[in-house]
């Protein structure tokens, strides 16, 4: 009896523990989650560790935190610096067309945030085709003489792939310096990881793996946080950035093979001074990943082409104090006066930009946004659905890109002023936890191109109607509902 009594006695304090731990949890999980967060975002948490306490506190210790390790953020204000001051005084605009009254304090805000210039004098040209993108890289570095710059979220040795690397190799061959950043675990998630970082080593580039997961090597910040730019430097002079990672466009997965997904990107070549800020972001990359800081490469002030287009690199990330592209978004949204179109595979807006693009269209602007049909990403995909009622009861045109193409171009057009186009989705993740790069462009044919690529999406997508939303079966409401709530922590 004695000893039914102890055990008893026993449970009854293991229990007793138990509640106070849980009921500290929650009290503290109340005072400290919501510090310096978006209340969406604490909010998300917040339901997390009340459903599942102790699994949402170790959670939250692994991925609560948006900041780079100390190390990196103080590289990151370093180079933000250096950058800010190199380049006082660059601007090279000109005013022959009268700017909108609204796009002025958007430039100073992106130099304020740590942007590079506005420039002027720059040429661009479109790649929204898949194989035309590579091609026109692999090219690209085959006329290199001086150095080329690689970075992309994902780098994979493939057939398709194949004819990048084997340039990349001749250029090192006939002394060119070739330098590659790849994103760690992005890349490693990908098939042939292996593969491409031996032949990488066998080449002879310099590489090196960006914000990589390493513990052992003492190298470790929360792990989804990603470079997630793509860009290519060739001797100063020629840039390219956009969507598309250097991977086939299934990426090589069986799943998407079995589907038939094939990813749809727009890769941008540009030449002129913009060129010196983008090659500015690999700058700062790779001196976060080596500590070598590439000084004659960092700032070119280079000759401007015949072309008027005027350009500006907006970097974004968790280096930065503030989230620099939703700044960016936001801004213009509100400069808009007549027209809004939006091409995004992931679109998670926080509420700022839900209202930003709901005024808008509420406004009586024309307000489109592109979307895949199809999604990759079970969670991300119905959490964007969950905001096409609210979308489109405000009158935003909804157009569904088919099946089984993904629609991963990233870009929107405000009026017939302004483009952005870079690497950044239109969601939680690449407003705070991803690194991206945005360009934005101003300049008429630059936007007429932009157009002309719209409409070719417009003639093969179908108009989602509000009528034919609110039809969809009930179990798809539940999915993208209780999507919706993760949205923030995403």
């Amino acid at each position: 009896m004695d000893a039914v009594n102890i055990t008893l006695n026993y449970t009854a304090i293991l229990a007793f523990i138990l509640v106070a731990v849980d009921f500290t949890i929650r009290v503290l999980s109340i005072i400290y989650v919501p510090r310096n967060r978006r209340p969406q975002t604490a909010m998300a948490w917040l339901l997390a560790i009340f459903f599942i306490p102790y699994v949402g506190v170790l959670l939250f210790l692994l991925l609560g935190s948006r900041k780079l390790p100390k190390g990196r953020r103080d590289k990151q204000l370093e180079i933000n610096k250096f950058i800010l001051d190199t380049t006082e005084g660059m601007d090279l605009v000109s005013r022959d067309q009268p700017w909108p009254p609204w796009l002025q304090p958007v430039v100073e805000l992106n130099r304020t945030l740590g942007a590079m210039p506005l420039v002027g004098g720059n040429s661009a040209k479109l790649y929204s085709e898949y194989q035309e993108s590579l091609d026109a890289m692999t090219e690209a570095v085959g006329e290199a003489t001086s150095y080329v710059h690689v970075e992309f979220y994902i780098l994979s040795l493939d057939p398709t792939t194949k004819k990048f690397f084997d340039a990349l190799e001749a250029a090192v061959k006939r002394g060119v310096r070739v330098r590659v950043l790849l994103d760690h675990i992005a890349s490693l998630r990908s098939p042939g990881y292996l593969t491409t970082i031996r032949h990488l080593k066998r080449i002879g580039v310099d590489w090196q793996l960006m914000l990589p997961v390493q513990p052992f090597k003492w190298k470790f910040q929360r792990p989804d946080l990603r470079n997630h730019r793509k860009l290519l430097i060739i001797d100063g002079q020629v840039g390219f950035t956009g969507s598309q990672n250097m991977v086939d466009s299934t990426y090589n997965k069986r799943v998407n093979k079995k589907r038939g997904l094939k990813w749809k990107d727009l890769m941008v070549r540009f030449e002129g001074p913009i060129v010196a800020g983008i090659n500015s972001l690999f700058i700062t990359d790779w001196y976060s990943e080596t500590d070598e800081l590439l000084v004659r490469e960092s700032v070119q002030k280079l000759a401007r082409t015949s072309a008027s287009l005027d350009a500006q690199v907006v970097p974004s990330g968790p280096g930065f104090e503030g989230e620099n592209n939703l700044r960016l978004f936001n801004s213009l949204l509100y400069g808009a006066q007549h027209r809004v179109i939006i091409t995004s595979p992931y679109f998670v807006p926080d509420d700022s930009m839900l209202y930003a693009i709901t005024t808008a269209a509420q406004s009586g602007l024309d307000v489109q946004l592109f979307v895949s049909e199809v999604g990759d990403q079970a969670l991300v995909y119905h959490a964007q659905r969950s905001y096409y009622e609210t979308l489109l009861r405000a009158g935003v045109k909804i157009w569904l890109f088919p099946s089984p193409t993904v629609l991963h171009a990233k870009h929107f057009t405000i009026d017939d002023q302004v483009a952005v186009i870079g690497s950044s989705n239109m969601d939680m993740r690449s407003f705070s936890l991803n690194l991206e790069i945005s360009v934005m462009v101003r300049g008429a044919e630059f936007i007429a191109d932009m157009r002309e690529l719209e409409a070719q999406y417009r003639s093969v997508s179908r108009e989602l109607t509000l009528e034919e939303w609110m039809t969809r079966p009930r179990r798809s409401k539940v999915l993208d509902n209780i999507a919706r709530l993760t949205a923030a922590v995403q």
